[in-house]
């Protein structure tokens, strides 16, 4: 295939992922780009663009065909994040991931970190309160050497709860509490991805 070929597939893998991105709730990048890729009757990873390269895809996206859907649904995440992260103040919630960023599609997932010194006490919280949830686990990429790759960094692998909200599923990651000075790694760029508290939210939402 001409390497005009290559990139202009390339691009089109980008465009649809970031379509499934924004309008389906799809949030994992490597889930997005595969399936795009399927669609396009392409395989190789040589061909599949970068995280980086998606997410600019979904930024264009949402100005060109979501334009008025878009920050609507960003203000009700938002709103719906600091309800949760207000219940959950006493394990020092900080909002992450596309909601905070901006990019969050319209079937969104929210991520909110706790800091607990237990995760029994996060689950014993949740049933006290009679919130429905469910568990699994997450690995974060927490730490780099300088290294250009995924082998540089460090990993953990934390319990997470996920919450069924009406504004879409909200994951509860359960941090150690010494852990909030410790950086996450962005998936899009492997940037040390931002965190946002309670009196940040709330000024992000003009409250």
């Amino acid at each position: 295939m001409a390497k005009e070929n290559l990139h202009q597939l390339r691009q089109l893998i980008a465009q649809q992922a970031a379509r499934m991105m924004a309008e389906d709730g799809v949030s994992d990048f490597a889930y997005a780009k595969k399936k795009a890729g399927r669609q396009l009757g392409a395989v190789e990873n040589s061909i599949m663009p970068s995280n980086a390269e998606v997410e600019e895809e979904l930024k264009l996206y949402n100005a060109l065909f979501l334009s008025e859907e878009q920050p609507e649904n960003l203000y009700d995440l938002r709103a719906n994040a600091l309800f949760t992260m207000q219940l959950l103040d006493r394990f020092n919630p900080h909002l992450t991931g596309a909601v905070l960023d901006g990019t969050a599609g319209l079937m969104s997932e929210t991520h909110i970190h706790l800091f607990a010194d237990s995760v029994k006490d996060v689950e014993m919280f949740l049933l006290n309160q009679r919130i429905p949830f469910d568990v699994n686990e997450k690995s974060y990429r927490i730490l780099n050497d300088g290294k250009r790759d995924k082998k540089g960094d460090s990993r953990k692998t934390v319990p997470v709860f996920t919450l069924e909200t009406e504004k879409g599923l909200i994951r509860l990651s359960v941090f150690d509490v010494d852990d909030i000075r410790v950086a996450t790694k962005r998936a899009a760029d492997g940037s040390n991805a931002d965190r946002l508290n309670i009196d940040g939210v709330k000024a992000l939402l003009g409250q």
